[in-house]
């Protein structure tokens, strides 16, 4: 089901478009997305890959955490926003990651699962991609992926990336090996 919105706010949320795809487009996430966000990251299946699904705190944490990102850095994980609906589909962006010893650009992806499968993650991944290329000059950008998530790997590989290590990260108990898939300007 969609959410209704007015004219007038739909309006300005298009007026705050970061990115534009040929179906989607890309927004910071503001308050008013918490449960367009609950939508995503309280399904159990959907967050497999973050060993389940997230409680409200957690998702009011995630969303605080983007926020203060687009503050420090100018970018974060943002609202990908189907046209066709204006309903909020999934979040797509790029954040400073911690890998290793270094803090690494990284192209991250989570959507709703009613719309997996549908080219949509790989849209918002390829434009997020191009801009950290042009916008950010990034000399190069990654997707850490987790060992067991092979649909997002699959996005990472049709956006052009490959394999460059593997990392165990420690995370909500749990030891979970990690692909770094990188991309070279």
């Amino acid at each position: 089901m969609v959410e209704s919105r007015s004219d007038h706010e739909v309006v300005a949320m298009r007026d705050n478009i970061i990115l534009e795809t040929e179906r989607v487009y890309l927004r910071e996430m503001t308050q008013d997305d918490f449960k367009s966000l609950c939508k995503i990251m309280q399904d159990k299946e959907t967050m497999y890959a973050y060993e389940g699904a997230f409680s409200d705190a957690e998702v009011q944490e995630w969303l605080d955490r983007q926020i203060s990102r687009y503050q420090k850095w100018g970018f974060g994980l943002w609202a990908v926003i189907l046209k066709e609906t204006d309903e909020m589909i999934g979040q797509c962006g790029l954040s400073m990651q911690p890998w290793k010893d270094e803090e690494v650009l990284e192209i991250g992806y989570l959507f709703r699962r009613i719309y997996w499968h549908k080219g949509y993650a790989v849209e918002a991944a390829k434009a997020c991609k191009e801009y950290a290329f042009e916008i950010l000059n990034a000399k190069e950008v990654c997707s850490i992926i987790r060992d067991t998530n092979i649909a997002s790997q699959n996005v990472a590989i049709r956006n052009g990336m490959i394999i460059r290590d593997r990392w165990t990260k420690h995370y909500r108990g749990v030891d979970m090996p990690h692909y770094r898939y990188v991309a070279v300007r």
